[in-house]
C-alpha cells in the first residue's frame, strides 16, 4: 500500500467489469485509495486479459496481459461463479460488503443473475451503483454489442476524421470508453456524496455513447444553428494556417499551427525565411488558407531535415504552438510526464517490472498512488472473502468447495 493519505480511505468498491470502461473507473478510485475488488471467474476471465496484447515475453496467458494490467492496478483480484448458487450467495455478499458497485456488462445481465441494483439495495440502502455500457440501459439500441472503435464512428468522431476524398479514419482504441470512465468516476463520487447526507442509495445509468457527444460539441452545434454538416479536411482548420504535421529528420514528426499574421511572421523568422511571410500567396490568415497546399509544401521543404525537438523548442520560444509528435516509447521518457511522475513502476507477479500509469491530475493534500501492481487472476481470493467479507477458514472451504470461486 502507499504511505502517502489516500482522499478515498476506507470506501469499499466492487467491480463485475471487463475490459475499459467499468475496470477503469474502479482503478481511478483506487488510486486514491478506495479498496477494490476486481470480480471475475475462471471460466470467464476478463477479456483483456487473453484478447488484448501486448503480453509478457509475446507469450499469451491469464496473467501475462500488459492490457489488462495496466487499467487494472491498485485492485484485488478475485474470482466468482455467478452461476453456481455458492458463487452468487458469496456475490451478494460482496454487493452487501460495497459502498460502490461498478459494471459493465450488458443492459440486464446484472438483473437476470439477481445482482441488479434493485434486488441489492434492498439489502444494502446506500449502495451507489454504476452500469456503464455502450448505450445505457435502455432505448432501441440498448443491446447492441460493440466496441469503443464502434461508438467513436457511431458518435461522429470517426466521420469527421480523414481527408475529404478519402474514407472515414478509425480512432485508435477505445477513445470513449475513457471519455465516460472519467466522467462515470465523476458520477460515482457526486452519487457518494448524495448517499453519504440522506442514506439512500443511487443507480446511474451512464451510456458510453452519449458522453462522447460532448467532444463533437462545436461540430453539433453549427449543424443544429446553421445547418452545416462537418466534413472531413484532414489537418486544415477554419482558421488557423499553417495547421499540421511535418516530417522531420530521422522520421520525426513536428505538428503546429498559426493563428495570426504575427504568428506566421514569427514562424517565417524562426525558420530562416522571413520571405515567406512576405509572400503575396501568404500575407494574410485567408490568403494563406487558400493557398494551404502550397504553404504546406513550403514548410515540408523547410522542416524535412531539421530535428522535430530542438525545432519545437525555437518555435515554441517566438510563441507559437508547436509540438514534436511523440511515439509510444518517447511517452516513457517524456521530461514532463517522469516530472510529474505520472508512470510508477510496480513489480507484477508474473510480468515484473511494469510502468503504471496515474490519472492526469492529482490533489494536493491527498495525491493518491499506484497502490499494488494488477492481480492475478483469483490470486486475492482469501483477502477478499476472509480479510474483507470476514468468512472464517471453515465457511471459505466450504463455499470453495461447492465451487464458488471456480
Amino acid at each position: 500500500m502507499s504511505g502517502n493519505p489516500q482522499a478515498l480511505a476506507g470506501l469499499k468498491v466492487v467491480e463485475f467489469g471487463a475490459y475499459a470502461a467499468g475496470p477503469h473507473v474502479g482503478k481511478l478510485l483506487g488510486n486514491f485509495g478506495a479498496v477494490v475488488a476486481h470480480v471475475e471467474s475462471f471460466k470467464r476471465p476478463d477479456g483483456f486479459r487473453l484478447q488484448y496484447p501486448p503480453y509478457k515475453d509475446g507469450v499469451v496467458g491469464l496473467n501475462r496481459s500488459g492490457c489488462f494490467s495496466l487499467f487494472n492496478d491498485s485492485k484485488y483480484g478475485c474470482t466468482v461463479d455467478v452461476k453456481n448458487p455458492a458463487g452468487l450467495e458469496i456475490a451478494r455478499r460482496l454487493m452487501d460488503w460495497a459502498d460502490v458497485a461498478v459494471e459493465n456488462m450488458r443492459p440486464g445481465v446484472m438483473d437476470r443473475v439477481g445482482l441488479g441494483y434493485e434486488e441489492a439495495s434492498k439489502t444494502n440502502p446506500r449502495l451507489v451503483m454504476l452500469s456503464t455500457c455502450n448505450m445505457g440501459q435502455t432505448g432501441p439500441r440498448a443491446h447492441t454489442p460493440g466496441f469503443g472503435t464502434q461508438l467513436s464512428s457511431l458518435a461522429g468522431f470517426c466521420g469527421a476524421i480523414g481527408e475529404p476524398d478519402g474514407s472515414p479514419m478509425l480512432l485508435y482504441g477505445p477513445y470513449i470508453d475513457f471519455v465516460a470512465s472519467m466522467m462515470g468516476t465523476s458520477a460515482v463520487l457526486a452519487a457518494l456524496g448524495l448517499s453519504r447526507a440522506t442514506g439512500k442509495g443511487v443507480y446511474i445509468d451512464l451510456s458510453q455513447y452519449e458522453t462522447g457527444l460532448h467532444f463533437m460539441a462545436g461540430a453539433l452545434f453549427a449543424y443544429h444553428r446553421d445547418g452545416v454538416v462537418a466534413e472531413r479536411r484532414g489537418n486544415r482548420d477554419d482558421k488557423a494556417a499553417p495547421h499540421g504535421a511535418y516530417s522531420c529528420r530521422g522520421e520525426r514528426w513536428l505538428a503546429l499551427s498559426c493563428w495570426s499574421d504575427a504568428e506566421f511572421s514569427a514562424l517565417a523568422e524562426t525558420l530562416g525565411e522571413p520571405a515567406l511571410a512576405a509572400d503575396a500567396r501568404f500575407a494574410g490568415a485567408e490568403d494563406r488558407l487558400a493557398n494551404a497546399e502550397a504553404l504546406d509544401a513550403a514548410l515540408a521543404a523547410l522542416l524535412r531535415g531539421r530535428e522535430a525537438e530542438a525545432t519545437a523548442e525555437a518555435l515554441q520560444a517566438a510563441g507559437i504552438a508547436a509540438y514534436p509528435v511523440n511515439g509510444m516509447a518517447d511517452l516513457f521518457s517524456d521530461p514532463q510526464l517522469v516530472a510529474r511522475q505520472v508512470w510508477r513502476p510496480r513489480e507484477h507477479a508474473e510480468i515484473g517490472m511494469q510502468n503504471y500509469e496515474m490519472p492526469g491530475f492529482e490533489l494536493s493534500a491527498t495525491p493518491g498512488d499506484v497502490t499494488r501492481a494488477a492481480p492475478v487472476l483469483g490470486g486475492d481470493n482469501e483477502t477478499v472473502f476472509k480479510a474483507f467479507l470476514g468468512l472464517s477458514d471453515a465457511e471459505y472451504d466450504a463455499y470453495a468447495a461447492r465451487g464458488a470461486f471456480d
